[in-house]
Parts: structure tokens; C-alpha cells; sequence
């Protein structure tokens, strides 16, 4: 695209997202805009206001790379190197999986118990960018630990702690294997993709890191460690909450039995099973 120099935005958008298509299908109109804020450094109301003027030439190349690394396959969000949960910013890379807006159905479920009961502790368990327990941070004042067996993951957590000014405590651990601590609230996102599942991957996924997609054979190894283990670090009147893939709800609520129930996301899929005690 190094000829876009001398094209206006509206063409260069228009040349972008035709080279865009075959990866990004649909969604190349909207990933085209927010690749083109990002290399010029506008928002998107910006954008569209400007669409007449020149694209400027030292731009290009830039624009060249990130379309490139798309269409090799890789995730958007890792391109652009942030994305948004609760209207927070994460940076984002291929040392966590990316935040996906069905997790904004836990962290909501998380502050509905933190304002209703008061808490003033949790456990972000496999805590990965560290999106769940910051953003439970941010926008409630609770206490937060960041938990997660990868160091990678814990380092970009600490960095998403800072970006978005909260104080936090992490430990690098398998599960609940180096916690001693009790927490008002535990909230994690644990792997719980099945063998099946990781043998038919989207092509984008298959750039996060696997540690944080495979949950077992079943998907659901990671739901009976928590069960196991979870009781001795919950307060009384406490709550677990845990998302789920689509269709593990049930199996994940017959492991608790009467004290959970199941919360479903914007799309109707039944996506966070909540334990109170």
C-alpha cells in the first residue's frame, strides 16, 4: 500500500479494507478505521471527519505492517496492542488471552455482590491481563489479589495495574496451591477449552497462548480443582463466581449443586455460574 501516500483517507480506507476482507470478513470495514486511528494517532470521530484530507505518506509503512500481521492470521487486538473491558484500557499481547466482552457478564455479576454485601476483598484467579480484578479495583475500590501459574501473564497484569492506576498484590501460582489467603469474592476465567475444541481452533486464536485455552480432555478440569479447593479461601457469606464456555453451565453447576446458579451473557449464552456461601 506504500501508493496510499498519495491517495485521500477515504481511498486508502477503501484500499485497506478490500486487502482486509479475506481474513477479516465483516468485520474489515471496522478493523480497517480502528487500524488507521491507531497509526494516526485520531480518534474515530476524528477520522470520519477527515476522510478528504491525504494519507500521509510516512504513515504507510506502518499501515503495511499491521495489515500484514493481519492477514498472517493474527488477532487484532494484539496488533493494535490494547483493547477495552468496562470501558478500561488493557494492554494486550500474547502473554494473556485477549479480554472478550462475554467477560464483562462476570465482572458486572462481581460488583452487583461487591456494592450488595459490602466486600472489600477478591481473588482474580488466573487472573491473565489482569482485566477482571482491575477493572473490580477501578470501579468499586475492593482489594484485589492477581493470581496466575504464568509469569508472563503476571508481568503484563502488574503493567495493566499501572496503566489504570490501581494497587493491587500478585502471586504466581498453580491455582490455589501458594495462596493462603481469604477473600470476599474469587472471581476467575479459568481454561476450559476440550481437546475437541483446541483440535478445531479459529485461526486467530491459535496466537494466544495455549496454558490459558486448555482446560482437559473435557474442558473441565480446572472447574473440579476449584471445587476442591475453594472453600478454605472464601469468607463466609462469600461468593465464587466462574465464567464458562457455551454449553458447560450445567455440567459446572452439578459440581456445586444447590448453592449455584447460572448468569448469561448479552447473547443470551449461559456464561458465569455464581456459588454463594
Amino acid at each position: 500500500m506504500t501508493e496510499s501516500a498519495q491517495k485521500s483517507i477515504r481511498e486508502a480506507l477503501r484500499a485497506a479494507q478490500a486487502a482486509l476482507t479475506p481474513a477479516a470478513g465483516e468485520e474489515a470495514a471496522r478493523e480497517t478505521r480502528l487500524f488507521f486511528c491507531h497509526v494516526l494517532g485520531w480518534d474515530m470521530a476524528r477520522l470520519i471527519a477527515h476522510q478528504n484530507d491525504i494519507f500521509p505518506g510516512e504513515c504507510a509503512d506502518a499501515l503495511d505492517a499491521m495489515l500484514a500481521r493481519r492477514l498472517a492470521g493474527e488477532p487484532l487486538q494484539y496488533i493494535l496492542g490494547e483493547w477495552e473491558l468496562m470501558g478500561l484500557p488493557f494492554a494486550v499481547d500474547a502473554r494473556a488471552l485477549i479480554p472478550r466482552q462475554d467477560t464483562e457478564t462476570l465482572v458486572e455479576a462481581a460488583l452487583a455482590r461487591i456494592r450488595a454485601c459490602g466486600y472489600r476483598t477478591a481473588l482474580d484467579l488466573c487472573c491473565g491481563t489482569g482485566c477482571i480484578g482491575i477493572s473490580l479495583a477501578k470501579l468499586s475500590g475492593v482489594s484485589v489479589m492477581l493470581a496466575d501459574i504464568s509469569a508472563a501473564a503476571l508481568a503484563l497484569a502488574r503493567e495493566n495495574a499501572a496503566k489504570n492506576g490501581v494497587s493491587a498484590s500478585f502471586v504466581q501460582t498453580d491455582l490455589f496451591s501458594a495462596i493462603e489467603e481469604r477473600f470476599d469474592l474469587i472471581a476467575c476465567n479459568p481454561p476450559y477449552l476440550s481437546e475437541a475444541d483446541m483440535a478445531s481452533l479459529q485461526r486467530e486464536v491459535r496466537f494466544e497462548p495455549a496454558l490459558a485455552l486448555y482446560g482437559g480432555p473435557d474442558g473441565l478440569d480446572f472447574y473440579r480443582h476449584i471445587r476442591a479447593h475453594y472453600a478454605k479461601h472464601l469468607n463466609p457469606g462469600g461468593t465464587l463466581l466462574l465464567e464458562v464456555g457455551a454449553g458447560q453451565a450445567g455440567a459446572v453447576c452439578s459440581m456445586f449443586g444447590n448453592a449455584s446458579d447460572v448468569l448469561r451473557d448479552l447473547n443470551g449464552v449461559e456464561r458465569v455460574v455464581r456459588i454463594c456461601c
